[in-house]
């Protein structure tokens, strides 16, 4: 299923590649940076999972879309999309006003569907029918009901939740382009800190960054795997036809191994090719010595 929103960086371009290489052997499915949240919706349904970001904002929403779907629709009824509306909500989102966990959720969810690219901060001047979200948000609400949601930092996310038959999937801010995410605290010393949390886990992560020197050179390291693959470039498609966007996977078990196990399973139910044309797409370009 799809997920209820979009997202700046958000991972529906590279769903099936990130699911394809989840460790089917871990039963407690931790996702440390949430934000749209694509990978969940469209992941089978773990034993254990966690939504987890540190935007208390989008924490808000995804526990009013989970808990009270009902009440949030009603509340988006009667939104406008205008831009007089738009920069008010955001500036009251930014002061220290209190306000109704369930009008808090629909502002937010108001202004990420009426900005450009899901940034928040600039008006999209596109015409959008909210109506035709609600029937996607009772989906969403049922989806979520078995999901524990957290408001975390990513450090301490993973001290609470880290066992051996824990998979964490993460999306952090990429390299150079912490700014764009609002409300998030992640800074570029963060980057070293993500590392040194990932290198100490129990249990196995997948981790999603995009390609570059400094990025790659940090996670050059025993029993870490790092495979090259791109996406389209939502952004640049409307100057540049087919601009791709270079990605890294990192992950500290063999991704290849849990693509042949997906394989086999989906060749029961499903049409292979897709995924038979995923692992040909797979470039590593670090391996030393996976377990």
């Amino acid at each position: 299923m799809n997920s209820f929103m979009s997202w700046v960086g958000g991972k529906k371009a590279l769903r099936d590649a990130i699911c394809l290489r989840l460790n089917k052997n871990c039963d407690r499915y931790v996702e440390v940076f949430g934000g749209g949240g694509w990978v969940l919706f469209h992941k089978n349904p773990s034993k254990f999972e966690v939504y987890n970001d540190f935007n208390p904002n989008l924490v808000n929403l995804y526990r009013c879309v989970r808990d009270h779907p009902a009440e949030l629709c009603e509340e988006l009824k009667y939104t406008l999309n205008s831009r007089v509306d738009f920069h008010f909500i955001r500036k009251t989102l930014k002061t220290k006003t209190e306000i109704p966990d369930i009008k808090r959720a629909a502002y937010f969810y108001q202004i990420i569907r009426q900005s450009y690219a899901s940034r928040l901060d600039t008006y999209g001047v596109l015409p959008h029918d909210m109506w035709r979200n609600f029937p996607v948000i009772y989906q969403a609400s049922k989806r979520l009901q078995s999901v524990v949601v957290e408001n975390l930092d990513f450090e301490k996310l993973v001290s609470i939740y880290d066992r051996p038959n824990t998979i964490f999937y993460l999306d952090p801010p990429y390299y150079t382009s912490e700014r764009y995410y609002e409300d998030v605290g992640f800074t570029t010393e963060d980057h070293q800190r993500l590392c040194d949390v990932l290198m100490r886990l129990k249990g196995r992560f997948l981790l999603s960054y995009n390609d570059c020197p400094e990025i790659r050179q940090l996670y050059c390291k025993t029993g870490i795997m790092i495979e090259s693959t791109t996406r389209l470039n939502n952004i640049a498609l409307k100057y540049e036809s087919g601009s791709q966007y270079p990605e890294l996977f990192i992950s500290n078990y063999n991704t290849y191994e849990e693509g042949l196990l997906s394989v086999r399973q989906i060749n029961l139910f499903e049409d292979e090719k897709d995924t038979e044309r995923l692992l040909k797409e797979r470039k590593i370009i670090w391996k030393e010595t996976m377990n």
